[in-house]
């Protein structure tokens, strides 16, 4: 079964052939969650046992894909998310896999762990892999974990899933409780440890309360603004407007939640960036896609594991509101090496200004990551 936000693999050693353009030819350009698979290396694949489920999807493709996309960092999923696994163990297992990869990689994959290894990876030409968490159940049982995965390279810790979970409600959760005090010892250890506080796929009082609690500033690495589009996935501008006010980040996915149909455009990502801009100010917005760069090469078999994911996940009772098995996890026509360059100068006709356009594709996240991790 095809897991397209956390399907990230495993793939062979080998140095990539160097993008065919200059390091200095394009912007800094952050994706705040992302993934380096090949999701065609998903297509036809059966399900693995549960064992099984570390195998990643990276490959020569993901990675030469993402290069010549022009990224240079992305915060990609790792640890337990959802389903049967235990949660710490998972997690441990998930670190180790990715250190692996990266390992095998050198040339072509650089950790973060500071803000300036962010520019140091753009001045060598490689892609900086920030690790970052879509659940945080594996740190609630003792916060102390907090430290441990910070030692390991961690750098973003999503408090919340779709579900709820001992630290608040996901935004699937009908109850819409806060923070939880197990929520709240868990942000104030973050705070502590100077690891960014990711408040995606929260419920709406998660959301808030976690904004108050925080001492530091915090974020909302992938959504929507719910004000253009009134699906559960997306902010409310109560909750953009205080992120940027303490100083956070909010950044916009390439996802079908940008359009009631399912079925987003490009002309969707504008505008709810052009509506965060708006609430949050053009120094608090970038881009989150929730997707890996490679493009799926043969879209009719696609759809046919996309139908058979998306009944898995609403067995499992994950999935968000405006998921269906004709929705794609990506905006067609804005995939591929070429989506941030084409946002860009979607961004430019639309008469946004050099300037705008360099914070939104990656200098506002860099920014942030030097008020959190310094």
């Amino acid at each position: 079964m095809i897991n397209r936000r956390h399907a990230l693999a495993l793939g062979a050693a080998a140095t990539l052939a160097r993008p065919a353009f200059a390091a200095d030819e394009t912007p800094i350009v952050i994706n705040a969650l992302g993934g380096l698979a090949n999701p065609n290396l998903q297509i036809g694949a059966k399900p693995g046992p549960a064992a099984d489920t570390l195998k990643l999807d990276v490959d020569d493709r993901g990675v030469a894909d993402a290069r010549a996309s022009g990224l240079t960092a992305v915060n990609i999923t790792l640890g337990y998310v959802a389903g049967p696994q235990e949660p710490y163990a998972y997690t441990l297992a998930s670190l180790d896999a990715w250190d692996r990869l990266l390992a095998a990689y050198p040339d072509d994959l650089t950790l973060v762990r500071q803000a300036a290894d962010i520019r140091r990876a753009k001045q060598a030409g490689k892609v900086g892999v920030i690790y970052g968490f879509q659940n945080a159940e594996q740190i609630a049982g003792d916060v102390a974990r907090v430290d441990e995965f910070a030692g390991r390279g961690v750098r973003i810790v999503q408090l919340t899933y779709n579900l709820p979970n001992s630290l608040g409600d996901g935004s699937m959760a009908p109850q819409n409780r806060g923070l939880t005090p197990v929520g709240r010892q868990v942000v104030e250890r973050l705070n502590a440890a100077r690891l960014m506080v990711d408040l995606s796929h929260s419920g709406e009082q998660t959301c808030l309360d976690a904004i108050a609690a925080s001492k530091a500033p915090i974020s909302i690495n992938h959504t929507g603004c719910k004000a253009v589009t009134d699906l559960p996935r997306n902010k409310t501008d109560a909750e953009l407007r205080g992120v940027a006010e303490k100083g956070g980040f909010v950044g916009v996915y390439f996802m079908p939640f940008l359009n009631l149909s399912g079925h987003a455009s490009a002309d969707d990502v504008v505008a709810h960036i052009e509506h965060a801009l708006k609430v949050c100010g053009e120094d608090h917005v970038g881009i989150g896609t929730d997707g890996s760069v490679a493009a799926i090469d043969d879209m009719e078999a696609y759809k046919e594991a996309l139908a058979a994911e998306n009944a898995g996940r609403v067995a499992a009772g994950i999935a968000a509101k405006g998921e269906r098995a004709d929705t794609y996890p990506f905006v067609l026509d804005l995939r591929g090496p070429d989506q941030f360059r084409k946002l860009a100068r979607l961004l430019a006709a639309r008469g946004h200004k050099p300037r705008v356009i360099d914070k939104v594709l990656g200098l506002n996240f860099v920014a942030y990551a030097e008020r959190i991790w310094a």
